[in-house]
């Protein structure tokens, strides 16, 4: 890896177009590097599972009006349209972005990368996918567009902290989206440039997003990022042009949404030849909860079959869970949300709450994407009692910890202390979740098969969850058209309850 230092410049320094941190993106982009037989199964890994949580998001509310938002816009012309999962017909593909990345966001369930910022780089997918559909790449092009994808926003995760400015962590995902269109369309660097510039540009929000009574855009805000990257690269294709430096302009992203005019980063990107392996510093959930929260959930589950003591929440005075800045402050009291503690409060903000969560896996002894979500769980006597005795307290050590860039210190968990109504402790620590490549049970293919078969049950039929399984694990062989089979079919009668939501379209 390189390092890239990026700084802001006065507009009188004229900063040379191939200094731009943009243009070091583009050529990245652009690099004809093979991918390695590793990247590939990895690849396909997070193909299986994002379609997998999409199965079991189909019939929930942001993912039906965003489907019949993507419904209403039929194929656009220059090309064959793309697949929307849950619809037979192909729509536009900045259309069917949209709709499966809500699909594939709703739940919370899929992969993600921690570092200096938060992301979900599995949320590249949709777009890219779209593009291939409508163009119809086939399955080797659309490995490497994704491939690109992912290394682009894990790189830049790893270097710009977006959540520290409270700037929203999907100004990742619009430049690492559109540099892995361009990547599989083979694009010219100068093309892809403008299309980072334009899909930076256009996805710069706030984390409002994701604080307070967090609202059903939180599974919008990425496919939305998505759609622009899509719409980004069709403008830089006709050729206009972005605004430029769009990261170290003396009025650009850094100088007055990040760190001000006198920052500077250290940006790692592959050098020309080397190969694009990000993907492979990710890691996927085994729960649907915010990634913070996976190694607590197994600590809670272990903690219930080791102590079935605990199950009684009466006998606990209080639990503390020492962890790092970012647990104890974006899902922990330590953001002062009283929502955190609310049972009526919304799933969006429950699944980050790790009060609540904690208190669920450790009565239950399990977590489930639907179940320990259900109002009636939530709103249950003994768990709200025991919930509101639940807090977090930020540890130095293990935010250093979090921080850390060696794979074998780097954690997400903590250790929690729970004081009996007798004045007993009970304390244990877990530094990574148990489906973590470190963890007690990594998630390898048969994991990642299992997820999706779970999750497709009762909402696919046998017949197609086998053959869309066969299907993406043959990625880099398929033909544009078997690309195109890329999606999933519900069961019939899946959507008969369900009414669209009418709006403009």
């Amino acid at each position: 890896m390189q390092l890239h230092h990026v700084r802001v410049h006065r507009s009188d320094e004229n900063l040379a177009r191939e200094d731009q941190l943009a243009w070091k993106i583009a050529e990245v982009a652009v690099d004809p590097v093979e991918v390695t037989p590793e990247v590939t199964e990895m690849v396909i890994n997070r193909f299986i599972d994002n379609a997998a949580v999409v199965t079991a998001s189909l019939t929930r509310g942001p993912v039906v009006a965003a489907r019949s938002q993507a419904a209403a816009h039929p194929v656009s012309t220059g090309g064959a349209g793309s697949s929307v999962f849950g619809l037979g017909e192909r729509h536009s593909p900045e259309w069917a972005a949209w709709a499966n990345g809500v699909a594939v966001r709703e739940l919370d369930y899929h992969d993600t990368f921690l570092a200096a910022e938060y992301s979900h780089p599995g949320d590249n997918i949709p777009p890219i996918l779209a593009v291939a559909q409508h163009l119809g790449c086939d399955g080797l092009a659309l490995l490497r567009g994704v491939v690109t994808g992912y290394e682009v926003q894990v790189d830049l995760v790893k270097a710009i902290s977006l959540h520290k400015h409270k700037i929203d962590h999907v100004a990742h995902l619009g430049p690492s989206a559109a540099a892995g269109i361009g990547t599989m369309l083979g694009l010219p660097a100068e093309t892809i440039f403008q299309a980072i510039g334009q899909a930076l540009h256009t996805t710069t929000a706030t984390r409002q997003s994701r604080k307070g009574e967090i609202s059903s855009w939180k599974a919008h805000a990425p496919a939305f990022a998505g759609k622009m990257a899509v719409e980004a690269v069709d403008r830089a294709m006709r050729g206009q042009t972005s605004p430029t430096p769009i990261y170290e302009g003396e009025d650009g992203v850094i100088a007055w949404l990040l760190d001000g005019p006198d920052a500077a980063y250290e940006v790692p990107l592959p050098a020309r030849g080397e190969a694009k392996a990000g993907i492979l510093d990710t890691y996927t959930k085994e729960h649907s909860a915010e990634y913070q929260a996976q190694a607590l959930i197994d600590l809670a589950r272990r903690f219930h079959e080791n102590h079935p003591e605990l199950r009684d929440g009466r006998r606990i005075d209080a639990v503390v869970i020492h962890t790092s800045h970012h647990t104890h402050n974006v899902i922990g009291s330590g953001a002062n949300d009283p929502q955190k503690y609310d049972p009526t409060a919304s799933r969006e903000t429950l699944d980050h709450s790790i009060p609540y969560i904690f208190t669920v896996a450790l009565q239950d002894g399990e977590w489930h994407h639907e179940r320990s979500y259900a109002p009636e769980r939530a709103g249950r006597p003994d768990t709200v009692a025991l919930w509101q005795r639940v807090t977090t307290a930020e540890d130095a050590e293990w935010t250093r910890r979090y921080h850390s860039t060696d794979p074998a210190e780097k954690a997400f968990g903590g250790r929690v202390e729970i004081t009996l109504d007798d004045g007993t402790r009970i304390v244990d620590e877990i530094a990574v979740a148990d489906a973590h490549p470190l963890g007690a049970r990594p998630f390898a293919r048969e994991q990642y098969l299992t997820k999706f078969r779970t999750l497709a049950d009762g909402v696919l039929e046998q017949a197609e969850t086998e053959r869309f399984l066969e299907l993406v694990q043959r990625l880099p062989q398929l033909t544009p058209a078997e690309l195109g089979g890329l999606s999933l079919m519900p069961r019939v009668g899946l959507f008969d309850s369900i009414t669209a939501p009418k709006g403009l379209f």
